[in-house]
């Protein structure tokens, strides 16, 4: 990666002060308050893939609980974004290198995309297939949650060895 390396390197300017750094509490607070927009988005998005695979809030379809807990997603979703950018604007450098930071941001985009293509579409219609399409959305969002999870020490132990 010698090439992107390079180029993020030329477009990096290092004399622009983040100011997110000059404060102890800035992280941890950010990083409540993303963790609060995970909780909000992914647990209602788990609410309508639970529905898909039968399991609870069954005196509701999957269509209502869609429409029902479409603001609450947005709204957690929009606050993980935006709080996750400013994380990531603290260290750059850190997460850019980190192989489980990638692999964490390709299954949230992934998770994201899916979400709103597959499991919209069996919670609309009530597929046969809706039980594996909610397993699937399931296992999508676990892996962003413990991408989340293993940054800091399994990321940094894989860069280490690398």
């Amino acid at each position: 990666m010698p090439a992107i390396d390079s180029l993020y390197a030329s477009s990096h300017p290092r004399m622009i002060v983040n100011p997110l750094n000059e404060s102890s509490l800035a992280f941890p607070l950010l990083e409540c308050l993303h963790i609060a927009g995970f909780f909000c988005g992914v647990g209602t998005i788990a609410l309508v893939d639970f529905r898909l695979l039968g399991i609870g809030l069954t005196g509701r379809s999957a269509a209502q609980l869609w429409s029902d807990t479409l603001p609450w997603t947005l709204a957690g979703l929009s606050l993980v974004i935006f709080s996750g950018l400013l994380l990531f604007s603290v260290n750059p450098d850190t997460y850019y290198t980190n192989h489980v930071f990638v692999a964490k941001m390709s299954a949230l985009l992934v998770a994201i995309v899916f979400h709103y293509t597959a499991v919209y579409k069996a919670a609309k219609a009530a597929w046969v297939l809706s039980p594996l399409v909610g397993a699937v959305a399931l296992i999508l969002w676990t892996a962003v949650l413990f991408g989340g999870v293993f940054i800091g020490s399994i990321g940094a132990a894989l860069n280490d060895r690398l």
